[in-house]
């Protein structure tokens, strides 16, 4: 069966590649600083600066203070490289590391600035500070569009992250990774309360459940055989579950969580999280639950699936487990529209295009 569906997989690649647009290049100077965070942000990373250095003439990469990752010129700091180079930009992923009157000093310097939230609408709390400091806020979820304008941003706009697709891709994968179901995560409480519910029909499927928290489940022992407890999965590992699950369940976190959040302002999440892309790149059909915006990215019903409470993610989970063809149907449409449309590339040609113009 590897070889049936890489021979189709294969085939969608190729038309993806056919029609996407090429790759606009801009004549500028980059400087981007990286996260500062290791893992899960370090990945990010990586994918950014391999698909930012082809667009743009020079890419300089710096680090925060304390920088946990390996990435970048440990020795230099920003404004250094900054005083140095003379970017025509600064980007910054995350911007929880960089100080506030770094970015003020580089633009007193003349260079623009420009920052790449990652976690909204999570930690509003704390990235609100943002808005008067940067030249441009790019917010991966739209629901805080006009929450950093109202914090003085007057360039705030909408460009959610995406996936790798040297990572999350379709690839041939050992039997010991084949599941009839997939989730990868952490036991957010809105998540223990739908896995409960989901136990007993769970139980009787060969699943895989991956992260840290899930001995919270009621259910955990019914469970437990099928789950890796206190683990943060990287990047290849969690390619290789994906491509071996018929389906793989994506739920997204509650913006309304006070035990993990740091947004009391409640502002609501209507975009799709990375997992959505990264899901659907490795040509395996995705359940997601609904995202007033995910049809921004997705046709649901036809590269993707949805679903909106327990019953209904346990029928269409029993649904498409036994039709197979149908299923894969779905999966390889969704392969097509990420390849074509939500790599990491397609998105730094929209942050570019807004700092710099079109090309």
């Amino acid at each position: 069966m590897n070889g049936i569906r890489m021979g189709r997989c294969e085939a969608v690649l190729q038309q993806a590649a056919r029609d996407r647009a090429p790759n606009p290049f801009w004549n500028a100077r980059v400087l981007y600083v990286t996260s500062g965070k290791s893992y899960p942000y370090e990945p990010i990373d990586l994918a950014v600066i391999n698909s930012l250095r082809p667009l743009v003439q020079e890419l300089i990469i710096g680090n925060t203070e304390g920088d946990r990752s390996r990435i970048g010129q440990p020795n230099a700091s920003v404004e250094a490289l900054a005083a140095r180079h003379r970017p025509d930009m600064m980007l910054v992923l995350d911007g929880v590391n960089l100080g506030l009157d770094v970015v003020q000093r580089l633009r007193h310097m003349g260079i623009r600035t420009a920052v790449w939230l990652t976690d909204d609408p999570y930690y509003t709390d704390i990235t609100a500070a943002f808005g008067r400091y940067y030249d441009f806020i790019f917010t991966m979820e739209i629901n805080c569009v006009q929450f950093y304008r109202d914090m003085g941003c007057p360039q705030v706009h909408y460009v959610p992250l995406a996936f790798q697709p040297e990572m999350f891709r379709p690839k041939p994968v050992s039997t010991s990774v084949m599941r009839d179901i997939c989730f990868i995560g952490s036991a957010y409480w809105n998540r223990v309360v739908w896995f409960d519910k989901l136990a007993p029909f769970l139980a009787s499927k060969r699943v895989l459940i991956s992260g840290i928290w899930w001995d919270r489940l009621r259910q955990y022992r019914l469970l437990a055989p099928q789950i890796q407890l206190g683990t943060w999965m990287p990047p290849d590992q969690t390619a290789d579950f994906y491509n071996g699950a018929k389906i793989v369940i994506n739920m997204h976190r509650a913006s309304d969580d006070e035990s993990y959040n740091n947004n009391s302002r409640r502002i609501a999440g209507a975009s799709p999280n990375p997992r959505t892309f990264e899901i659907s790149g490795c040509g395996v059909l995705q359940l997601t639950d609904v995202r007033s915006d995910l049809a921004s990215f997705y046709t649901p019903g036809y590269d993707i699936e949805t679903y909106a409470s327990p019953e209904e993610l346990m029928h269409k989970l029993n649904h498409y487990l036994q039709h197979e063809e149908e299923r894969n149907r779905i999966a390889l449409r969704g392969l097509y529209r990420t390849m074509r449309d939500h790599t990491y590339a397609n998105r730094l040609v929209s942050i570019l295009s807004i700092v710099f113009g079109p090309r």
